[in-house]
């Protein structure tokens, strides 16, 4: 099933995003859990990454469309533009096309290990619109983008920023999904200047529950997203203790998707980072609250 049709069903679409696994053992153990996920009706559909390495990426290939043959659940392989020609595009857009893949997310995608700047490949894409753009052109997947509530990290302002989302609606984007962010504000302040610039399509927020700080201290400074003072505080006081750390970031995300749906927001999107267990507990209070 195509994700913009779900949006268009009236209820709040929820979403899983996973790594693809580093082994055939983690790829089994990866296909229990989604099966697991599946029997408890928990997320609508289910997205894995795409690497910078060629392993990892055929593991994405290859997971999403188990995923959607064995399960018989919507999967959504990520796309990045890194280290691709157009050719090796379009090749992958015929082996997901084969293998019944109907959704994309289309990222430009960080530089790989060990570089600091995105280098355009030669005979590639720069940007994840001109990736859109080539995909909407040559098929007929639904294709989502990224944004990001504080701005993109390379923006110069906010209007800079919207500018570039607006690119991705125009190249064929149907849904965005959100960077992480901790502050709901941000991501409220955002779809008010996207509405205001013309772009109607759902923007689904991310969350990523915390349950490590120094993992979520070295993502946040990855991705320009900030912690709230009161947050990182509680965090830092139970810096050593991993359940506390856990229980606390599950009751801010409960606190945080709570008042995202009750204001409005199309759906959730999950950062799972593979760790299912708390993701799973803030959705079934999300729609036990509900």
């Amino acid at each position: 099933m195509k994700i913009s049709e779900m949006h268009g069903r009236g209820n709040p679409v929820f979403s899983f995003e996973f790594f693809p696994p580093k082994s055939v053992k983690a790829a089994d153990q990866l296909m229990a859990t989604v099966s697991d996920l599946k029997d408890m009706h928990a997320p609508d559909f289910v997205s894995v990454t795409y690497g910078a390495g060629g392993t990892t990426r055929e593991r994405t290939l290859s997971c999403v469309a188990r995923i959607q043959r064995e399960l018989k659940l919507t999967a959504m392989a990520h796309l990045t533009c890194v280290g691709h020609s157009k050719e090796e595009i379009h090749r992958i857009g015929e082996l997901l096309s084969e293998d019944g893949i109907e959704n994309i997310l289309c990222l430009r995608g960080d530089p790989p290990k060990g570089e600091e700047q995105f280098v355009q490949p030669e005979g590639g894409f720069g940007h994840g619109s001109e990736l859109a753009g080539y995909l909407r052109e040559h098929f007929d997947f639904d294709l989502g983008g990224a944004c990001y509530p504080e701005s993109h990290p390379e923006s110069k302002t906010h209007v800079d920023d919207i500018e570039w989302t607006r690119h991705k609606i125009e190249a064929g984007v149907s849904f965005l999904t959100t960077q992480l962010f901790f502050e709901n504000a941000d991501y409220f302040g955002f779809v008010e200047r996207a509405r205001n610039a013309g772009i109607t399509v759902p923007i689904v927020p991310g969350i990523m529950p915390i349950t490590n700080v120094g993992q979520i201290e070295r993502f946040t400074q990855m991705c320009g997203a900030r912690l709230p003072e009161d947050l990182m505080a509680r965090l830092d006081r139970h810096r050593e203790d991993p359940e506390v750390v856990m229980a606390i970031g599950i009751e801010h995300a409960i606190l945080q998707c709570r008042e995202l749906l009750e204001r409005g927001a199309p759906g959730i999107h999950f950062y799972t980072l593979n760790k299912s267990h708390s993701t799973r507990a803030i959705l079934a209070a999300v729609k036990r609250l509900g």
